[in-house]
């Protein structure tokens, strides 16, 4: 194959922070690479400097098998190359073909040509073999869908080179598999792609080869064949083995700390029945819109009224409001870290101790003291990477900033933490260290509930497993039984056959 591109020696550093030290990256054409790395290696960066969005301190840049001038060639990068970053950028209130438009109207005379744009659209999708009509509105469109508008637009403006950064972080394995099909597609048509992920198990899937770095240096690459495993990879990202088998311990469990009976709110969820012990780790997993989210919002008390009892520690509480989700010592972890998560103008330190403020504090004043020695506590025990805990929490990773995330749930001393897509977004070092954490505090008495799209992060620490369809739970599923499989057949609305086949 030719290459679409070839980065050769570059070279860039922030101040006296060496990003990339040297870094030589190729794409042969029609194919799809995956770039790897924990958070922090240096993929951004790079692909920000082949998207011209930076310049970079030394090294050639070719593309086509042209050296391209970096001072002059911006303009031609950009139409060259089209950058989806993880954070969708589309109205939702407009629809599908103005979405593909925005910026770029055609006119006819003074007036928009509306019939132009639809038709060129519709084509484009067909092309994409994506059957939604250019004329839905985007706020109805199910999350891979918004996906695949994204990378239409890049085919709108003939990109022949995609960069896709994390696109699969909030969907689930069925629409995960109709952005590959489109991925696929556009591979047999020539277009080469740039697939950065943090989920090891899609590389596998999905691409033909591979690129992994570590501190800003380029540390494996090859080939994706059968003895690419998930293992192998982790192992180059983070420099040891760090994907593991024995993280699950079995443990002794105490009595229920939390009870739903009948739980049931208009048409968002109707008659849970569930139930999580002290010292268990209990998953709940099914498609977007399953419902799972609605329930455990009403049990935090942001989702109220509703039908049926929540049980805390055998007593029936009615979670009319959040402070009591607080004062019945149940934590809620969103799933949203950048938009429910964290506060981006407040210091790491400040948006651990958010959620006890209050406790805190004496006469309006914090106690400053008692901020850093919670901070110090956090920080050691999760393994947060962090310089200064003063500077703003946008300055850590997405992994350590999570881990922040977290341990703001933790420093309320919860008796039950919801945790809502634990790991997303976060590289596979850090997700361990939270699946380690999860178990040791688990050991310790802490219930947790776990929210989850990625059946092998439920298989990994979960004691046990709900699925839920269409606002229902339809099969609990015990350690052992936890099988990809058969999770994904009652979460898209099958039934599971009797072991004995029925008889």
């Amino acid at each position: 194959m030719n290459k679409a591109v070839e980065m050769k020696g570059i070279m860039k550093s922030f101040g006296t922070n060496d990003v990339l030290k040297g870094v030589d990256f190729s794409l042969e054409k029609g194919s799809i690479h995956a770039l790897l790395g924990e958070n922090g290696a240096g993929k951004s960066t790079l692909m920000n400097i082949l998207g011209s969005l930076l310049t970079c301190d030394e090294g050639e840049i070719y593309i086509d098998g042209e050296l391209v001038n970096l001072s002059r060639d911006a303009f031609f990068r950009k139409e060259k190359i089209s950058f989806i970053h993880q954070e969708l950028s589309l109205v939702n209130d407009l629809n599908i073909y103005e979405n593909l438009f925005l910026g770029s109207e055609l006119k006819n005379g003074l007036l928009l040509d509306r019939g132009r744009m639809e038709e060129k659209a519709r084509l484009t999708l067909e092309k994409m073999g994506v059957d939604v009509s250019p004329l839905a509105k985007v706020s109805d469109l199910a999350p891979s869908y918004k996906q695949i508008i994204e990378i239409a637009r890049a085919i709108m403006k003939e990109s022949e080179i995609i960069i896709m950064d994390e696109p699969t972080t909030s969907l689930t394995d069925v629409e995960i598999e109709k952005v590959f099909a489109v991925m696929s597609t556009l591979k047999a048509q020539g277009i080469s792609l740039i697939f950065i992920s943090h989920k090891l198990n899609e590389v596998i899937q999905i691409c033909d080869s591979y690129t992994i770095m570590r501190d800003g240096d380029i540390v494996a690459q090859g080939k994706v064949t059968n003895q690419t495993t998930e293992k192998v990879l982790s192992t180059h990202m983070v420099g040891k083995e760090v994907l593991s088998d024995d993280i699950y311990q079995s443990r002794a469990v105490g009595d229920v700390v939390l009870e739903l009976r009948g739980l049931s709110k208009n048409r968002e969820y109707r008659d849970i029945n569930f139930n999580v012990k002290k010292g268990e780790i209990v998953g709940v997993t099914g498609l977007i819109g399953d419902g799972r989210t609605e329930v455990f919002a009403s049990v935090i008390g942001a989702n109220y009224p509703y039908a049926g009892e929540i049980l805390v520690n055998g007593k029936v509480v009615k979670m009319r409001r959040t402070s009591l989700g607080k004062r019945t010592r149940i934590a809620y972890v969103p799933k949203n870290r950048k938009e429910n998560g964290i506060v981006k103008d407040m210091s790491i330190s400040e948006n651990l101790n958010l959620s006890i403020m209050a406790k805190i504090s004496k006469v309006g004043f914090i106690d400053q003291n008692a901020q850093k020695e919670i901070v110090s506590r956090y920080v050691d025990q999760l393994k947060i990477k962090v310089s200064n805990v003063n500077d703003l929490i946008t300055s850590l990773s997405g992994g350590n900033q999570q881990k922040i995330v977290l341990s703001k749930a933790l420093s309320s001393d919860p008796q039950v933490l919801i945790l809502d897509n634990p790991t997303q977004g976060v590289d596979i070092g850090a997700k361990m260290e939270i699946y380690r954490q999860i178990m040791e505090l688990a050991s310790q008495g802490l219930s947790f509930v776990v929210l989850s799209s990625e059946i092998s992060e439920l298989q990994r620490i979960c004691d046990r497993v709900y699925v839920m369809f269409s606002g229902e739970i339809k099969h609990e599923f015990l350690r052992d039984e936890i099988i990809e499989k058969d999770i994904m057949l009652v979460a898209t609305g099958g039934t599971l056959k009797p072991a004995n086949g029925g008889n």
